[in-house]
């Protein structure tokens, strides 16, 4: 590997930091599909499995094309990460809905920190005039957030799984006379 000047050599490291992350992440997501019952979450993984495997292609590319490749090294390690952590994930929560939901609190918390790492790699990169830095950045960092808002509506829903499957219909809230006129109406 040549050396880098300070400007690529941070970028390369930022760039790194985001590869592990992906490469992490698609062993967490491979688990996490096994898992799945539901279908429309499950198709949504896989999907979004898809496009972890072409964000860690994307991000390997640009790293190389800036002159880095040694600091890949993290792969091993953040795929070794996700493989230990996938026997705890299921023997998470009581029920079947339970599991998924704790799944996707976790999903959840990582995309959040991908954003965040995206957001920040788009803008050492503008500051630094690296605008396809930038913009493969950006490009990511907006399908995270898809899936980030995506996982916020599994999260609602597969709380109120959970209520419908380990709470006696006695113990729940029930519903105003406003939403059962609307339910019927």
């Amino acid at each position: 590997m040549a050396d880098l000047n300070e400007r690529d050599a941070k970028l390369v490291q930022y760039l790194s930091e985001a590869f592990g992350k992906e490469k992490e992440l698609e062993t967490s997501l491979e688990a996490h599909i096994a898992m799945t019952t539901k279908a429309p979450y499950k198709k949504r993984l896989k999907a979004h499995l898809k496009e972890t495997k072409a964000h860690a292609k994307a991000v390997e590319r640009r790293i190389k094309k800036l002159g880095g490749g040694g600091q890949l090294t993290q792969t091993a390690v953040g795929k070794a990460m996700a493989a230990a952590k996938g026997p705890l994930h299921m023997v998470r929560g009581s029920g079947e809905q339970e599991k998924m939901l704790k799944n996707a609190k976790t999903e959840y918390f990582n995309e959040h920190e991908e954003i965040a790492t995206y957001l920040a790699i788009e803008t050492l990169a503008e500051k630094v005039g690296d605008r396809e830095t930038a913009k493969l950045a950006k490009g990511i960092r907006r399908e995270e957030e898809r899936m980030a808002k995506f996982l916020a509506g599994q999260i609602k829903s597969l709380s109120g799984a959970v209520v419908k499957e380990e709470v006696p219909r006695a113990q729940r809230k029930r519903p105003t006379k406003a939403k059962r006129a609307r339910k019927r109406g």
